[in-house]
């Protein structure tokens, strides 16, 4: 059973930096390729940022030029490097799994799967 957990969440000024991180956890052998949504208050979940295995990344043109996605050292960990932030970067942020590839060994990715969530505030 995969298993996604965000961290990282808080309440920063507008202006300010927050970094999210992903922990995926599930099969041995998958690395995993993983996308960032967001969702606000009153609005619909929406893309933010993916990575996939090879390292290949793609932004929400809202985002772009101030977010950063990026593999950790640990295998199956990323982050998401929030700069100049505004009040409108304000959501539950989320991370889910797209798809898995196998490292050498038994890999199986049947659906996406996400995580809970972390809250992240901006204030002006």
């Amino acid at each position: 059973q995969v298993q996604v957990v965000e961290s990282g969440g808080g309440s920063v000024q507008a202006g300010g930096s927050l970094r999210l991180a992903c922990a995926v956890s599930g099969y041995r052998y998958c690395l995993y390729d993983i996308s960032w949504y967001r969702q606000a208050p009153g609005k619909e979940r929406e893309f933010v940022s993916s990575i996939d295995s090879s390292g290949r990344t793609n932004y929400a043109d809202s985002v772009k030029g101030r977010f950063t996605i990026s593999q950790g050292s640990a295998k199956n960990t990323f982050y998401l490097q929030m700069d100049s932030l505004n009040p409108e970067d304000t959501a539950m942020y989320y991370c889910k799994t797209d798809d898995a590839r196998s490292a050498g060994g038994v890999c199986y990715h049947p659906r996406d799967a996400w995580g809970k969530g972390t809250l992240v505030t901006i204030s002006s």
